[in-house]
């Protein structure tokens, strides 16, 4: 398995083509991780052209993901193995922001998987998630890379629910 610092080494020993996907896998890697999944294990990460540059396929079978579909999974994947919580990232730069679409396909892809699962899209900076923002999915989250610290989250009344 591969934690996150190893994804790093990994993602530029391979020296993809340069690009913003490969520049937000990067971002997501050193910015992301650091504040929200620090003791995180990086179970999938693709590049652009949907080809696996880690595949951890006998922990994903383990958690009842279809690993034979690895092409429709979400650029990243990270399992935080204290919580049990799967972190299941979109990158712009490919399939675009996590839609309502593309959430049922994803839930109806892993309804097998039992970890609880956390979506996010991510986005390298405020004028491009400008231009994805609607319709972002509720029930996801984003990300943006400007600004690692913080996330936006679309869930509604269960947000507001915490502070009632």
């Amino acid at each position: 398995m591969s934690n996150i610092q190893d994804a790093l080494r990994i993602l530029k020993e391979l020296r993809l083509l340069p690009g913003r996907h490969c520049e937000l896998q990067t971002a997501i890697l050193e910015l992301f991780c650091p504040h929200f999944t620090p003791d995180a294990t990086v179970l999938y990460l693709s590049d652009l052209g949907n080809k696996p540059i880690i595949y951890e396929k006998e922990m994903l079978e383990k958690w009842g993901m279809p690993v034979t579909m690895h092409s429709k999974l979400p650029d990243t994947i990270l399992y935080n193995e204290a919580k049990n919580l799967l972190f299941l990232i979109e990158a712009v730069t490919s399939h675009g922001a996590l839609r309502p679409k593309r959430l049922l396909e994803l839930e109806s892809l892993l309804k097998n998987c039992t970890p609880k699962r956390i979506y996010i899209s991510a986005f390298f900076d405020f004028a491009e998630y400008g231009q994805y923002a609607l319709p972002i999915a509720w029930d996801t989250n984003v990300w943006i890379a400007d600004i690692p610290e913080h996330m936006i989250h679309f869930n509604g009344d269960r947000y507001m629910g915490q502070h009632g």
